[in-house]
């Protein structure tokens, strides 16, 4: 009745008709069935002639639909033995107890407790208002009193009364009451079920028969089983004959297909036998039909194992979603119908053979698929996630731990405000680690700060565009943002030894006194004419601090103009350190400039990366043609393209 058929520690084949969750989906879908099967039963009350023409001719199959309740039992210990008998049978303890009673509470209490407090107080509302004594359409009075809404609000209402009617307020919600007393007492006998597991399958089978045998004697000889403590035994032998079920399917769901193919069979013959022995019995005597009830432990069984016929139907996604709202249409289809039924009595409308009498009956039966969604979607699932958390919630599990610093391993001075991850980076375990911390490599929060060009060197790039000069290496570390900077350029350059280019400077330490000494002039060899020797700018002399920004991306270099003749006469201040200003080159044509790299003597600062760079200009259009398709061009068919590697 409130329980689907959920995820479970133990699977069957490949094959089985589970889902990938662990879920079976016929099971769950059978569960709308049942539930449809009580809704029905209960409206077929309605004074309307247009229900009393329906239940002539259906007869039993409407009249019968208490056994509903029954299915649910049974459907109930199959599920809760699928998914808990693994975690419970091996041995008792408080902790799995625990969890097992606190997932059913959250399954079925948050929508009982709303669907029951609000009923209640149309119960009150008639005792207080009502012209008569009765307030509920049941044969025994529901009591109102404080100590009736403890009972009511622990689902124990029923647990001290030898006749469900008048238990509860809600009058349906009395199997509630009793599958929550088999819920409390599955943890201790489930070690008894899980040393049963290994029995012939004949013994598990014929076990789960057997125990439907009490409540079937008694529709057999007075066509109902209503008798003091009848609950109980209906509870009692419903629930276990679906754990022997489940055991006896347990030996099965490794026999491969021929197995689901039986069962399949099994699960479509069943339905119709229920029907034929209800239509049958009801000859024999009134309410005899019932004794059906010993095929209910088979075709639950035979539904958890077939993957065809009935059961695929069961496991579409419109059953397997009506399955899962058949709780909710459970709990609200009375409230509903007693509303109805009392407004009946006053509205002379919504009676007799009228036309619009039927239509209103209609809609208020089928008015209870979108209040039950509605129930489900609001109240129980947001409900039953809620109350899942509060263990793990008293427990701390989840309280957010605070971000604790980690040590700095690293010498030297931070240039960032986060804290520097240690050089084996092996963090202990437990501490949580600031974003930005973790994406950090080790001991990388110090990197040499590349200085501004010092000496005017070309050059080739594989865009053609002049590169920067070289740089020069400065000894204090620079702050993150200024290391992670990418260069100016979207390639590394190359620096080459070309035909009349000027030589490269190899610069000295800025303390060397041979870098302070003034140069002198030296003549540019294209025009002819002296350089003029300028001072280092101030931002780059040893002790004027961090470097300035980073330079913007440079434009093509213009020509330079010709020195003035005066320009030797210029006045230098003392003991400024002087480097000559070499015109640029004339940008090469791009063949001119390949060829040259390939011959050039690389003395990049990273040779490999820029070997490899001009690796990959160079090979460029050979690795066009090599992967071509045949179909690309007519020159390059033929080729072989990557599919032939």
């Amino acid at each position: 009745m409130t329980t689907t058929a959920e995820l479970a520690p133990i699977r069957t084949t490949d094959s089985a008709p589970a889902s990938p969750t662990g879920e079976l989906r016929a099971l769950t879908g059978l569960r709308i069935v049942a539930a449809a099967w009580v809704v029905v039963f209960h409206f077929h009350f309605t004074a309307l002639p247009g229900v009393a023409l329906v239940v002539a001719a259906l007869g039993p199959v409407v009249t019968a639909g208490a056994l509903g309740v029954d299915l649910f039992f049974v459907l109930s210990g199959f599920v809760i033995a699928y998914t808990y008998l693994e975690k419970l049978g091996p041995k008792l303890t408080a902790e799995a107890t625990g969890r097992f009673v606190w997932a059913r509470a959250c399954r079925i209490w948050p929508a009982y407790a709303l669907v029951f407090h609000m009923f209640g107080i149309w119960l009150l509302a008639r005792a207080v208002y009502g012209v008569d004594s009765d307030i509920a359409f049941q044969s025994v009075q529901p009591v109102l009193s404080p100590g009736e809404w403890v009972e009511q609000l622990f689902m124990v209402q029923l647990w001290d009364q030898p006749y469900f009617d008048g238990a509860s307020w809600v009058g349906s919600t009395w199997s509630i009451s009793a599958e929550w007393l088999a819920y409390l007492l599955f943890p201790l006998v489930a070690t008894v079920f899980y040393r049963m597991r290994n029995l012939p399958f004949t013994v598990l089978a014929g076990g789960a028969v057997a125990l439907m045998t009490p409540i079937a004697l008694a529709y057999l000889e007075t066509g109902s089983p209503y008798y003091p403590w009848s609950w109980l035994v209906r509870i009692l032998c419903g629930f276990g004959g679906g754990v022997l079920a489940y055991l006896a399917v347990r030996k099965l769901k490794s026999q491969g297909t021929d197995v689901r193919r039986q069962a399949s069979l099994v699960a479509s013959v069943t339905p119709v036998l229920i029907v034929v022995g209800l239509v049958a019995g009801e000859l024999v005597g009134p309410g005899r039909g019932g004794a059906v009830i010993l095929l209910f432990p088979i075709l639950v069984g035979a539904l958890a194992l077939a993957d065809r016929g009935v059961a695929r139907v069961l496991s579409r996604p419109a059953m397997v979603h009506g399955g899962r709202i058949s709780y909710a249409l459970y709990l609200i289809h009375i409230p509903m119908f007693e509303v109805y039924w009392l407004a009946m009595a006053y509205v002379p409308e919504l009676t007799g053979s009228t036309v619009v009498a039927h239509l209103a009956g209609l809609a208020v039966l089928v008015a209870t698929v979108p209040a039950a969604q509605l129930l489900y979607r609001w109240v129980e699932e947001p409900a039953r996630r809620a109350m899942k958390k509060v263990p793990a919630q008293l427990h701390g599990m989840d309280t957010p731990r605070p971000v604790v610093p980690l040590p700095t391993f690293c010498r030297g001075p931070l240039t960032s405000p986060l804290p520097v991850v240690p050089l084996d980076d092996r963090l202990p375990l437990g501490i949580p680690l600031d974003t930005d911390v973790a994406r950090r490599d080790p001991c990388t929060t110090e990197l040499p700060a590349l200085a501004t060009p010092l000496v005017a060197e070309k050059a080739i790039g594989l865009r053609g565009a002049a590169w920067p000069t070289r740089v020069a290496v400065q000894r204090e570390p620079i702050p993150n943002e200024v290391a992670r900077r990418d260069p100016e350029t979207h390639a590394l350059p190359l620096v080459a030894n070309l035909p009349q280019a000027p030589e490269v400077l190899d610069l000295p330490d800025f303390d060397d006194p041979w870098f302070a000494r003034p140069r002198p002039a030296q003549q540019d060899r294209r025009s002819g004419a002296p350089g003029d020797a300028r001072p280092l700018p101030d931002r780059l002399l040893p002790g004027s601090g961090a470097p300035g920004p980073a330079p913007s991306r440079p434009a093509r270099p213009a020509p330079v103009p010709a020195p003035p003749a005066d320009a030797a006469a210029e006045v230098v201040p003392a003991g400024a350190p002087m480097l000559p200003v070499i015109s640029p080159l004339p940008v090469p044509r791009p063949v001119d400039r390949v060829q040259a790299a390939r011959g050039a003597e690389v003395r990049s600062p990273h040779p490999e990366l820029a070997e490899k760079l001009v690796a990959a200009g160079l090979n460029r259009g050979r690795h066009r043609a090599r992967n071509a398709r045949p179909h690309a061009a007519p020159h390059i068919a033929g080729q072989r393209g990557p599919e032939h590697r």
